[in-house]
């Protein structure tokens, strides 16, 4: 997200004149607008994510996500006057499909740029953002990688090491076990990220790790090795920083081969599991990292949680919570930098400059919690944990049954 449009309406001829401009290849530049034949001022929002294949899951949750709050954002008159559209182009979870999309995104306006869904697919575009001079705000490309070199660049999620930090506190503080097991896919930089941080931390907590399993794209298929192993250690929670497709294997697997007595804890990737083919008795008692439960009782929550069921015959989930803040994080940005869709009121020049300076001005509570953000594009915010009961993930208490 970085240079999105020149506010130059002082008169509506002025507007025609600069969209001739443009159109003739003359000074338009990405700063410029898209102005509709009502002399609105519309600004384009581009998402790139898993609309198709096996993450389907995750780009649909954001997108849906993404479009309530501009839905609801551009019925209550817009950011101070300004329209928001919202695009969205399928990668089908591919880096290089995502390429492809960005450059359609650009070339069909977008000013905005949600980045990537999939840590991969951020990765792939976040330098041709900032060359661009495109603001670059992803909800859910958790990877350090992922908005790496780009100072405009920023994340609505938690990043990689944060969750698996904040995941071997979770558990140290909430005395979920002493034992722990590891099973996590080794050839990914998500799984790798939060293992890495998750044992450094594990380590100055006092949770001993008593094994640590592995498993590649190419083997997630038969888990009788890695779930035998386990049995075996005397772990009394497994940490499984893994996607959920893969999750919901494992879970099936190591309920048929008798590993009940234990606690899974996962970050998330596991969210949408549901989804996957799992029986409520698979992921009966698994807990998951998040900053986002459906059922809390804040107001803000309860109206998304609403919006969203009524679209779509379910709730959201976190990465559809992730989208629908960053469309409002966007929102309070443009507010913060004193934009608006009347004459007059844009530094054309200095727009994306002042943007980005407004990151890390702005305070945001949204539906995954009150964000601010740091220079380095990081979110700081408070996580929770989620556990299934009865196929219902809920927000955990320190009175469930452990």
């Amino acid at each position: 997200m970085k240079k999105f449009f020149k506010l130059l309406a002082l008169t509506l001829v002025a507007v025609m004149a600069l969209a001739s401009l443009a159109a003739c290849g003359g000074s338009s530049s990405l700063s410029d607008p898209a102005v509709g034949a009502d002399g609105k001022v519309t600004l384009v929002i581009g998402g790139i994510g898993p609309l198709t294949g096996p993450y389907a899951n995750y780009g649909l949750s954001v997108k849906n996500g993404c479009q309530i709050a501009v839905d609801e954002i551009n019925a209550a008159g817009g950011v101070n006057g300004i329209m928001l559209k919202l695009q969205f182009e399928d990668s089908q979870g591919d880096p290089e499909e995502a390429v492809n999309a960005y450059g359609k995104l650009i070339d069909d306006g977008m000013r905005v740029s949600l980045g990537g869904v999939l840590s991969g697919e951020t990765a792939s575009i976040v330098a041709a953002a900032k060359k661009d001079g495109i603001l670059l705000l992803t909800p859910s490309g958790s990877a350090l990688n992922a908005i790496a070199g780009n100072d405009n660049a920023f994340r609505v999620c938690f990043n990689d090491p944060q969750q698996g930090t904040i995941s071997a506190n979770f558990i140290a503080d909430n005395q979920l076990a002493t034992k722990v097991a590891v099973f996590y896919q080794s050839d990914i930089d998500y799984s790798n990220g939060l293992y890495e941080t998750f044992k450094t931390q594990a380590a100055t907590r006092n949770l001993e790790i008593v094994t640590t399993q592995t498993f590649t794209k190419d083997s997630a298929t038969d888990f009788s090795t890695q779930i035998n192993a386990i049995k075996a250690s005397g772990a009394d929670l497994v940490f499984i920083p893994i996607y959920a497709d893969e999750a919901a294997v494992f879970l099936s697997q190591a309920k048929a081969n008798g590993l009940n007595n234990v606690t899974f804890f996962g970050c998330d990737g596991i969210d949408g599991i549901l989804t996957k083919g799992v029986t409520n008795e698979d992921v009966e008692g698994m807990m998951m990292l998040t900053p986002f439960a459906a059922d809390s009782p804040e107001a803000d929550v309860q109206k998304f949680v609403s919006a969203y069921t009524t679209a779509h015959g379910s709730a959201p989930d976190q990465f559809a919570a992730d989208g629908y803040d960053a469309i409002y994080i966007i929102a309070a940005a443009m507010k913060q930098a004193g934009f608006s869709g009347e004459a007059g009121k844009v530094d054309v020049a200095n727009f994306q400059k002042r943007l980005v300076e407004a990151m890390t001005k702005i305070e945001v509570d949204g539906v995954t919690g009150n964000m601010t953000w740091t220079a380095d594009g990081e979110t700081v915010k408070n996580a929770m944990a989620l556990v299934y009961r009865d196929g219902v993930a809920v927000a955990y208490s320190s009175d469930d049954e452990k």
